[in-house]
């Protein structure tokens, strides 16, 4: 399995081969990266149930491109603001485990605030 700053050199290398850095400024980053997320969702549009678990099942691999799109404007966001994600994410998971501590917030979809 590859790791987060293998992926992030090959993002990385990908755009300086092709001098696209100077067009990635952070906002327009975060911009892309969420009209890969609207992809993303717009696959999943209207359906719900056994028809979207099929429709994944029978989409799987441009589910896949489009996660791939995203992982790649969060990579390249990551590593031009210089933050290490894999501590971003451990702290970020720490953070929720107290917000959302098991006892309360086992089985139960609402926010931190309300529980």
């Amino acid at each position: 399995m590859a790791t987060i700053q293998e992926l992030t050199d090959i993002a990385v290398h990908f755009r300086t081969e092709r001098d696209w850095q100077q067009f990635h400024n952070p906002k327009d980053v975060a911009l892309s990266m969420a009209l890969e997320v609207s992809e993303l969702s717009e696959i999943m549009e209207w359906r719900n149930g056994p028809e979207l678990e099929n429709h994944l099942a029978a989409n799987r691999e441009h589910v896949g491109q489009e996660l791939s799109d995203i992982l790649g404007w969060v990579l390249l966001l990551a590593h031009d603001l210089q933050i290490d994600l894999p501590v971003a994410f451990k702290a970020k998971m720490r953070n929720n485990a107290e917000k959302y501590p098991v006892e309360k917030a086992r089985g139960v979809a609402k926010k931190y605030t309300e529980l």
